[in-house]
C-alpha cells in the first residue's frame, strides 16, 4: 500500500476514534439539530480559518426549530446552516435528497470548455486510455494530458504509454480543468512521475479534541520517484475554480516543482479529508475533519493562485482558441 493512503487512513482513523464528549441530543427534530450543529462544533477543522462564529450560527437557526418541524423542513434548514461553512466537502444526506454548497465554484467564470479542446487542439482524435486523453499538440509539439478525475487510476502502463508517445514534445500540459478531486493515492502515482527524488508533499493534522483549536501536531508525508518513465522537461499544470479536492492538491504539489508552472484561475481549494458520520433521523453527513497543508505548511482550502493567470475568452473561443490552452503551450515553449 502506498504511503500516502496510510497516512491518509490513519488521519481519518484517528480522527474518528475519540468520543469527545459523551453527551447526546434529545430525539426528533430538536435532537437531531443539536446533534449536527455539535458534530460540526466539534468535528469540522476549518472554523477558525473561515472566521465563522458557530455559536451564531446557532442562535440563528435553532430558532427555526421545534417539536412539530417536519423532516422535509428540517433538512432544507439543516442543509441551509451547512452553507455556513462555505465548503464543497460538506453534504448532509436524508431520505430523498443530498446536499450540496456550490458557490466554490457557480459564483466564479467556468474557464472551460472541452468541445473547444477536443475539436480546434485534438482534432476529436487523441488517445484515451485509463482515464486520461493524451496527444501531441500540432504544429508547437507540446504534449496534452486531459484528467478530467482522480477517481479515475490513471494506471502506471497508461502512463508508461502516454510518456511515451509524448517523447519529442517541447514540453507537456497537464489539463486538470474542471477535474472534481478523487483519490489521493492517484496524485501520488502521478506527481512521482515528475519527481527524481523523494519530495516533501506536506502536512496532514487531525482533531484530538472537542476544543475548536484541539489538533495534533503537523505530521509530514512525502512522495517517491517512480522507478518507471520520468518526464523531465518543462510541465504547464492548466486548472480553473472547478478544480478541487485531490485535483487541487495535484496542483499544490506540483507548484512546488522547479519545471511547473500553473496555469489558469485560482483552483476551488477543498483541503480537507473528509469525515463521515450520522445523525439520529439515520442522515448521513460528510465534513471536513483533517487540515492537509502544502509543503511549505501553508494552507490550500481556499485554493492555490497560478503562476499565469488567464481566462477563457469567450470571442476568442468563437474563433476556436482556447486562450487559457494557448498560455500553457507558451509557457512551456518559452523555457525552450
Amino acid at each position: 500500500m502506498k504511503r500516502l493512503a496510510v497516512i491518509t487512513l490513519a488521519a481519518a482513523a484517528l480522527t474518528g476514534c475519540h468520543s469527545f464528549d459523551d453527551d447526546e441530543p434529545g430525539p426528533g427534530p430538536v435532537g437531531n439539530f443539536d446533534a449536527l450543529w455539535q458534530l460540526i462544533d466539534r468535528r469540522y477543522c476549518f472554523l477558525r480559518e473561515k472566521g465563522i462564529d458557530w455559536d451564531s450560527v446557532y442562535r440563528v437557526y435553532r430558532p427555526r426549530v421545534d417539536g412539530g418541524t417536519s423532516s422535509a423542513e428540517l433538512f432544507r434548514i439543516c442543509s441551509e446552516m451547512l452553507d455556513e461553512l462555505r465548503d464543497g466537502h460538506v453534504n448532509l444526506s436524508g431520505w430523498y435528497s443530498t446536499s450540496y454548497y456550490s458557490k466554490w465554484w457557480s459564483d466564479y467564470p467556468q474557464n472551460y470548455d472541452w468541445r473547444l479542446v477536443e475539436q480546434y487542439y485534438l482534432g476529436f482524435e487523441p488517445y484515451r486510455r485509463g482515464g486520461l486523453t493524451y496527444a501531441m499538440l500540432r504544429p508547437d509539439s507540446v504534449g496534452y494530458i486531459r484528467y478530467p478525475s482522480f477517481s479515475a487510476d490513471p494506471g502506471e502502463s497508461t502512463l508508461d504509454w502516454a510518456f511515451a508517445i509524448l517523447a519529442d514534445a517541447k514540453g507537456l500540459v497537464i489539463d486538470v480543468r474542471d477535474n472534481g478531486g478523487g483519490a489521493l493515492t492517484n496524485v501520488e502515482t502521478l506527481v512521482a512521475r515528475f519527481i527524481d527524488r523523494r519530495i516533501l508533499a506536506g502536512f496532514i493534522t487531525h482533531k484530538t479534541g472537542p476544543g475548536r483549536d484541539a489538533f495534533s501536531e503537523p505530521f509530514a508525508y512525502y512522495y517517491d520517484p517512480s522507478p518507471r518513465r520520468h518526464w523531465d522537461k518543462p510541465v504547464a499544470v492548466l486548472c480553473n475554480r472547478s478544480t478541487y479536492s485531490a485535483a487541487n492538491n495535484f496542483v499544490s504539489v506540483m507548484s512546488h516543482l522547479p519545471q511547473v508552472t500553473v496555469v489558469g484561475d485560482r483552483t476551488g481549494g477543498g483541503s480537507g479529508l473528509p469525515f463521515s458520520s450520522e445523525l439520529p433521523y439515520g442522515w448521513g453527513v460528510r465534513f471536513s475533519g483533517s487540515p492537509v497543508y502544502d509543503c511549505k505548511m501553508q494552507l490550500t482550502e481556499f485554493g492555490v493562485d497560478p503562476d499565469i493567470k488567464v481566462d477563457l475568452d469567450r470571442l476568442a473561443a468563437l474563433r476556436g482558441r482556447d486562450t487559457m490552452l494557448d498560455a500553457a503551450i507558451r509557457a512551456v515553449t518559452s523555457q525552450q
